[in-house]
């Protein structure tokens, strides 16, 4: 005889698992959720390369093309845009908004310029808060929030694998001048470096102590972050667990799921578990693999010859103190979660294996040339520190009253090149319709270059926006 306890037993737990079932089944084709087929997190691990890249990749590219929907949990009416969870000290009036957000219905609604994963222009600009928990504001005052435009990911994954390489150069430098004061008994002040990018100085102490007020361009921790045009999102990861909670209300369970709220619907919507780490990982994957822009030969002959002479004249201003054509990169393998992932963000020691996409199988990695080590030369025409780039004098890239994450006011991370011509308008607001504008704006650490292209005959200036104007972005 069969036990009735046992039987509702059985079936209750049917019942349970059925949402998870349907959810690992799909939605049909016709459904208004956006995510059709969630992710499973045990399928992003370990060594992934060639065909299983690409097929990772374009999951990612769906889920960025997505246009997210309240089935989906879009939407935040019990949270903020903070990137710490924050409930919101108000009902909100209305789903979206252009300020605080929710502000767009997919990534691609303001990275689509030239093509998915572009930047975009004025229209898509984006107001940021100082990023914790000061995130309701309904006003356009820039003491509330800084308003900036949308930049192009194409080249991302290899500027995260920069940062990873330069930050893990400056650990070690630092370690090294706590072992010389250590054993020497003295301070040492010891120069910062990587790929020849000078970062300042510390001084060590045979205490332990270490004087970072020397410092130039990076954080105490010396980790380098290369994304935002301030420079303070360490990795792709982060940025999009950010992005999508700001601009979409979807949330991610590795932040505002139950292991640091408490709940798995932390903005109250009614919809539990929104992202997946399986969706976060796919959504990096296909950002980490968008081909870098490149630097391509016009075909028409005027155009090639100005261009020409105006790479000489970029070089001959010291744009290139700052705007390198090239950093030197020793792997294009990149992990994710990566080793600078910190709480808020899934970690390697949260997973059994940490995926490792192979950029090298890619089809536009065999175009990338190496040095004498083999090192690949990544043309970003950037060094992935901060400057200051305006002053009393020339202001006009300093147009923000509200300071980010601790980063001043006039200070910004240099702006990769690559990819220049065809992501128009410039200007960290986006309001700056031409290259000669940009270029003038220049202040404070770059004021000599600036001042120096200002002052220059009108047939060099015109060579050096021919030369710029032949930095793609490539697929």
């Amino acid at each position: 005889m069969v036990n009735a306890t046992a039987v509702l037993g059985i079936a209750a737990a049917l019942l349970c698992a059925m949402p998870a079932m349907a959810a690992r089944a799909g939605e049909p084709a016709w459904s208004e959720k956006a995510i059709k087929q969630r992710i499973d997190p045990a399928e992003v691990s370990g060594p992934i390369a060639g065909a299983a890249l690409k097929e990772l990749a374009e999951k990612g590219r769906a889920l960025f093309e997505a246009r997210f929907t309240v089935l989906d949990g879009a939407g935040r009416p019990n949270a903020t845009q903070a990137i710490v969870p924050t409930a919101s000290r108000r009902p909100a009036e209305q789903p979206f908004q252009r300020l605080a957000g929710p502000d767009a219905n997919a990534c691609s609604s303001c990275h689509n310029e030239p093509v998915t994963g572009g930047a975009g222009g004025f229209v898509a600009n984006a107001f940021v808060s100082e990023g914790f928990e000061s995130a309701e504001f309904d006003t356009l005052d820039a003491q509330f929030s800084n308003e900036r435009g949308t930049n192009h990911l194409f080249g991302a994954g290899l500027i995260e694998l920069l940062a990873r390489e330069m930050s893990v150069d400056l650990a070690a430098q630092r370690r090294a001048a706590l072992r010389r004061a250590r054993d020497e008994g003295r301070e040492v002040r010891a120069g910062l470096s990587s790929k020849g990018v000078d970062f300042g100085r510390l001084t060590a102490f045979p205490d332990g102590s270490v004087d970072l007020s020397e410092l130039s361009g990076v954080d105490d921790d010396l980790v380098l972050r290369p994304f935002t045009q301030k420079g303070v999102m360490t990795s792709l990861r982060q940025f999009t667990v950010n992005a999508m909670n700001q601009h979409h209300g979807m949330q991610a369970d590795e932040r505002w799921g139950t292991r640091w709220t408490g709940t798995a619907d932390f903005d109250g919507d009614g919809h539990a578990g929104e992202l997946g780490a399986g969706e976060i990982s796919a959504l990096v994957a296909f950002q980490a693999t968008l081909a870098p822009p490149r630097e391509e030969a016009p075909e028409d002959e005027a155009w090639a010859a100005a261009a020409e002479r105006g790479r000489k004249m970029f070089a001959e201003l010291g744009c290139e103190s700052c705007h390198r054509p090239a950093l030197p990169l020793t792997s294009l393998v990149f992990a994710d979660p990566g080793s600078f992932d910190m709480a808020g963000t899934l970690r390697a020691g949260d997973v059994a294996a940490p995926a490792h996409y192979d950029l090298s199988t890619l089809e536009w990695a065999k175009r990338l040339p190496r040095n004498e080590k083999g090192e690949v030369m990544v043309p970003l025409f950037g060094d992935l520190k901060r400057h200051r780039i305006a002053d009393s004098r020339t202001p006009a890239l300093g147009n923000e009253t509200l300071a980010q994450r601790f980063v001043e006011r006039d200070v910004f991370v240099t702006a990769e090149l690559w990819g220049l011509a065809d992501t128009a308008p410039y200007g960290h607001r986006g309001d700056m319709t031409t290259l000669d504008e940009v270029i003038r704006a220049h202040g404070a650490e770059a004021e000599e270059s600036g001042r120096g292209y200002a002052a220059l005959a009108e047939a060099d200036r015109s060579a050096l926006i021919a030369f710029l104007k032949t930095l793609r972005v490539g697929e």
